[in-house]
């Protein structure tokens, strides 16, 4: 790397995506970044590491705000304490996200790394020394994109088609075009012919180059983008932009705002195993694999099957006399698909959603600031959960208009507050909370507090919650 006495790489971490092709397992919710698919780590988690030493300062993570608590926490879980965690009010793309990241950091000379937290690549000192390669560029005013060398036919990746070869041995090119993602032929054309690479979507510039550029060609944009970052609030450790002015900010990807319009743009050619993840498919292709070509995770058993991806969150599962297929087992949902398809499970999410079931876009594990709940039996007038409290973590004060509550301590003591009075309850003990009653559960020992809840009433969303007191600032 180079001398850097006087400046650091600043990682910059695109997390607003709900990866809808990986469901049932990836949803809005539970977005696939935050899952451990390949490593013990999430996706996520896998992306931060790559820009942590002593190369790097602190990560800037651009994320949607209803993942706010589970990006925090898997910082938490890896060691990094003082990331800068931004708050979209609604999603816009990665150009208004990039436009963000550039207007954050104090000085504008500043080296930006930008990566999305949902990709995969195996060998990751390589991929420093192509990110070595790189910032000799962004310190002369270019914009760097890192591509790929393609391996097989991709119709599901864009394109970057090489242009004049500014550095042989560093294998810099200008580009001279981007490609959206081509048909099968055009694929096997483009990739024959020696002179394309898949576009990873990994930028790397200083922030005074790409501000520039966007003022030329994108200025609504950025004018617009730059009253939400100097409106944005603190909201306990997140940086929360003003909505009024991002809401109006233009859906853009980097690609289509700069990239494609840009005279800085030149491209790494970068010969990693690299993969976005955008389908069963591209997964179970990096994924480790057994005899049978099979990618079998969970409580899965198998007989006479091959060359597919199967994997089960909790039911057992079992497999036979099949080939080239996708079984995805959750706790409330199945999938089951063709392997060579499987970009059209994203069709399916969209018929779920026009269907208006929940199932397209929430789990039936729901994560909160405190831990999460698990819904396990629900119908008319009544709703089994239960509820996983971290230590030392509390719910909000709060009560329902049009539910009742019984809480049984299955493990852990729990301080309950009801109106006035706080009680301690220990394990088989329980409450009732009736319909009006303030009221709040709270760890108070030291192992996580196992409580199952039955609500009962006539409505029993989640939007019959009143919030009176809230540690996490929640207002929904």
């Amino acid at each position: 790397m180079q001398d850097t006495s006087s400046f650091k790489i600043v990682p910059v971490i695109l997390s607003g995506g709900t990866g809808s092709r990986l469901w049932p397992l990836s949803r809005a919710s539970f977005p696939k970044q935050l899952w451990p698919l390949i490593t013990e780590k999430s996706m996520f988690q896998d992306t931060v590491l790559r820009g942590k030493g002593t190369y790097f300062a602190e990560p800037i993570i651009i994320c949607n705000q209803d993942h706010r608590f589970l990006i925090a926490e898997q910082l938490r879980e890896i060691g990094i304490e003082n990331a800068r965690i931004v708050l979209e009010p609604i999603g816009r793309n990665s150009a208004p996200a990039i436009a963000i990241a550039s207007l954050l950091v104090k000085e504008q000379h500043t080296i930006l790394w930008v990566m999305a937290a949902d990709a995969f690549i195996e060998d990751i000192d390589k991929l420093m020394e192509f990110v070595k390669q790189a910032v000799i560029f962004a310190q002369n005013g270019k914009i760097v994109t890192f591509g790929i060398s393609p391996t097989r036919y991709e119709t599901g990746y864009g394109y970057i088609k090489k242009g004049e070869c500014l550095d042989q041995v560093k294998q810099v090119y200008a580009v001279e075009i981007f490609i959206e993602k081509p048909d099968l032929q055009q694929a096997h054309h483009m990739v024959e012919s020696g002179n394309y690479l898949w576009n990873s979507g990994m930028f790397l510039f200083s922030a005074q180059t790409m501000l520039q550029e966007m003022n030329h060609y994108t200025p609504e944009l950025l004018s617009l983008v730059s009253q939400a970052v100097k409106k944005r609030q603190i909201d306990l450790y997140f940086e929360r932009l003003f909505y009024d002015d991002f809401v109006k900010v233009p859906d853009l990807s980097i690609d289509y705002a700069i990239a494609e319009k840009t005279n800085s743009m030149v491209v790494v050619e970068a010969n990693l195993l690299w993969s976005d993840i955008g389908s069963w498919n591209g997964l179970w292709s990096v994924s480790s694999k057994d005899k049978t070509d099979n990618v079998v995770i969970g409580n899965v058993f198998v007989e006479n099957t091959y060359h597919s991806y199967i994997r089960s969150e909790e039911l057992v599962t079992a497999v036979t006399d099949l080939d080239n297929v996708v079984v995805v087992v959750t706790k409330d949902a199945v999938l089951v698909a063709d392997r060579n398809k499987a970009q059209n499970v994203k069709k399916i999410v969209q018929k779920l959603n026009l269907a208006k079931r929940e199932e397209a876009v929430k789990h039936n594990q729901c994560y909160r600031p405190w831990g999460h709940y698990e819904v396990l039996a629900q119908g008319k007038h009544f709703l089994v959960k239960q509820l996983i409290v971290k230590k030392g973590a509390q719910l909000s004060l709060q009560k329902h208009h049009h539910r009742s509550e019984h809480w049984v301590i299955v493990s852990g003591m729990a301080e309950v507050t009801q109106d006035n009075k706080t009680i301690l309850l220990h394990e088989n003990e329980s409450i009732d909370i009736p319909v009006g009653t303030v009221h709040r559960l709270k760890n108070a020992g030291d192992t996580l507090l196992i409580v199952i809840e039955v609500q009962s009433g006539a409505y029993l969303d989640e939007s019959d919650i009143v919030r009176l007191d809230d540690q996490y600032h929640r207002v929904v």
